[in-house]
């Protein structure tokens, strides 16, 4: 168990350690100046320097990340499972669901932070709206996709609408689910960032734009490395929690 573990994290560190032999030589040979590409050092040194400003801005970004998450997957599933259940609601809602989904949401990021200020509630919006539409397109595409042999088996057995939904058609689409979620965990934190980018006063993406017009190259990167830990965090969360999900059930 040790040892694999110990082969896990070598092989995750690999990757990190050339990256970052690369990024040293790409400095060390080119001669770029640093407030253009400082080097690793002069990042960790500004991690190091920063810790307590960049850990508060991260809190904030991660609350916004975590609270617009939780929203747009409950409003998808909801969303999926209304429309896989009610051909009214699959007649009205569908279409406005493709026409919504040809505006970028990234788009509206400007005026949801116009109508809702700068503070928390604009940017947990922006990430609500940019991770609702995967998970509910993915999981209402695998809930209306029932392998032939269930569907008859459900027909066969009289098992209503909502029973043959919760029995057969929601273990069914969990993959789907799940395929949602890894979306939403890419973009995600890209909506924290364009939200904050459009008009914040705290985050990681207010601490890059802070950093830039200073000429603080070193705090920019300090504060995106942040962010990648963040994302990378979120994206490890869901492999896991699919993992769990491919031992405990099994899928059609």
């Amino acid at each position: 168990m040790i040892a694999r573990a110990a082969r896990g994290l070598w092989r995750a560190a690999v990757p990190v350690l050339v990256t970052l032999a690369v990024w040293q030589a790409v400095v060390s040979l080119s001669g770029v100046p640093r407030f253009i590409l400082p080097g690793p050092g002069l990042v960790a040194q500004s991690l190091w320097d920063n810790a307590a400003l960049i850990w508060q801005n991260t809190l904030w970004s991660a609350s916004n990340l975590g609270l617009g998450l939780v929203i747009g997957i409950a409003l998808g599933v909801e969303t999926a499972l209304l429309l896989a259940l009610s051909r009214r609601a699959r007649w009205l809602l569908r279409p406005m669901l493709v026409l919504a989904q040809a505006i970028p949401a990234f788009a509206l990021a400007p005026v949801i932070t116009l109508w809702l200020g700068y503070g928390m509630p604009s940017k947990i919006v922006t990430i609500a709206l940019v991770t609702y539409f995967p998970i509910a397109s993915a999981l209402f595409d695998r809930l209306m996709s029932l392998p032939a042999g269930l569907s008859d088996l459900s027909r066969l057995s009289g098992a209503g609408r909502w029973r043959e939904t919760l029995l057969l058609r929601l273990p069914h689409a969990v993959p789907g689910l799940l395929s949602g979620l890894r979306l939403a965990a890419v973009y995600g934190p890209l909506a924290v960032l364009i939200g904050e980018w459009v008009g914040a006063s705290q985050g990681l993406g207010h601490l890059m734009l802070m950093s830039n017009g200073r000429g603080q190259t070193a705090l920019m990167f300090a504060a995106l490395i942040a962010l990648s830990g963040l994302s990378l965090s979120l994206w490890i969360a869901v492999e896991a929690l699919s993992r769990w999900s491919e031992k405990r059930l099994s899928f059609a």
